[in-house]
């Protein structure tokens, strides 16, 4: 299959497919206030309690990503029901967004987050949402570090370039796209958004990162844009994080590898208590898995 027809293959496939429920529920009015929690809720869309501060990444709620025309939308369909809907999800502080392509950056889920939520996105992409009134937009260039004051308190962000591509179309090649690195109370999460194979050992510069969130799939024959599992753990071990939670893998068939490859792969590549989960809508906090 030709990359021409892979991809008409994925926008339009699946319509009658019915979208599974997401294999664990997160209960996040459980979840203490003094710690870390952390849950995937399917894709690139991670739930974090940051001592008490909630962050939300790259949300993707619904059934479809791609163009939409009124009521419809031109694109991937989910394998996956997201773990939460959005009126389940807790009142967001801070919404991280990595980069404008459709699967990380979807409009009608960013409507559907609180408007008192602050958001940090990468250059030159606040402009594709400036028609959504949130408090404060922040767009933050490789290098930059940020000291960022929410309604719970204050957290750094610091944004990094790994090996990506920003456009979200094909002509707009200005847009950048960013890993985040965020601290609070002496410890450090690290978002990858997408990445091909590159040093990751900036990314350490700022000290050890206790979780970080590692992008498992679509590589085949994305693999200058993705990276393989094997290469994720490789990276994690660059910037000397201690627990990895593998996402972008199992929500939407963007490549050519077999949906739950990628996982079992990951799986064979690191220890399994430095595995933070592996389903989607399980939970990780600080040192244990719950279901």
């Amino acid at each position: 299959m030709n990359r021409f027809r892979f991809l008409r293959h994925i926008l339009l496939a699946g319509a009658c497919r019915r979208i599974l429920p997401a294999p664990c529920k997160p209960r996040p009015a459980t979840w203490r206030d003094d710690r870390v929690t952390a849950a995937l809720l399917g894709h690139a869309t991670v739930l974090v309690d940051f001592f008490g501060l909630w962050i939300l990444t790259d949300p993707v709620f619904f059934a479809r990503i791609g163009v939409r025309f009124g009521p419809l939308t031109f694109g991937p369909k989910r394998f996956v029901r997201c773990a939460l809907t959005p009126a389940e999800i807790p009142r967001i502080d801070l919404v991280l967004l990595s980069h404008a392509h459709f699967d990380h950056l979807d409009l009608r889920s960013l409507e559907n987050v609180n408007r008192d939520a602050v958001v940090v996105t990468a250059r030159a992409t606040a402009d594709l949402f400036r028609h959504i009134a949130f408090r404060e937009v922040i767009e933050m260039d490789w290098e930059e570090v940020r000291e960022i004051a929410t309604p719970r308190g204050s957290v750094t962000v610091a944004a990094f370039r790994l090996r990506h591509w920003g456009a979200r179309m094909q002509w707009d090649l200005h847009r950048g796209y960013n890993a985040y690195v965020i601290e609070r109370g002496g410890r450090r999460l690290c978002f990858m958004g997408d990445t091909a194979r590159t040093s990751a050992r900036h990314l350490a510069t700022r000290g050890p990162i206790d979780l970080l969130c590692a992008p498992i799939a679509a590589y085949r024959p994305w693999i200058r844009s993705h990276c393989t599992p094997e290469e994720a753990v490789a990276m994690a071990e660059e910037a000397g994080a201690r627990v990895v939670m593998p996402v972008h893998h199992e929500t939407f068939q963007l490549s050519a590898e077999p949906l739950c490859e990628p996982i079992a792969r990951f799986r064979r590549a690191l220890a399994p208590e430095r595995i933070a989960l592996t389903r989607i809508g399980e939970t990780w906090e600080e040192l244990r898995v719950e279901s």
